[in-house]
């Protein structure tokens, strides 16, 4: 009844016909590996928290955030699967560009938040003095 042609052959697979062959899939010991290092990477800082491992609070953030990281890679490699040979290297270096520009965004809004703190704050301590020579 129409006269358009419904052929769709050739616009069917949309760009996805690269064959499925060059898509690394993970073996079950492959993601037994992550979950295993996972459990642990999340259960000693958990266990350096509960037991109070370190004196400083800064000491204790900063080894969590190590440990997070390292975890973050761990998904990265066994559960995403990513690695230098998938895409050219492109999806790898595209990770690398992010946390680059993460880490410049991270680092600049805290310095500009400190600096901001120190030179606009005003100090509590002497303006409670000068409140009470005043009176």
């Amino acid at each position: 009844m129409s006269a358009h042609n419904h052929d769709h052959h050739g616009h069917d697979d949309h760009g996805h016909g690269h064959g499925h062959d060059d898509v690394p899939h993970g073996s079950l010991k492959d993601y037994a590996i992550g979950f295993v290092l996972s459990v642990i990477l999340t259960a000693i800082p958990f266990w350096l928290v509960m037991h109070k491992a370190f004196d400083k609070s800064s000491t204790t953030a900063a080894v969590i955030l190590a440990f997070a990281a390292v975890q973050v890679v761990v998904h990265m490699v066994y559960f995403l699967h990513m690695n230098g040979k998938i895409e050219g290297g492109w999806s790898l270096l595209a990770t690398l560009f992010t946390l680059v520009l993460l880490v410049i965004v991270l680092a600049g809004s805290i310095w500009v938040m400190y600096h901001m703190n120190v030179n606009m704050m005003p100090s509590m301590g002497t303006d409670v003095h000068n409140m009470r020579d005043m009176q």
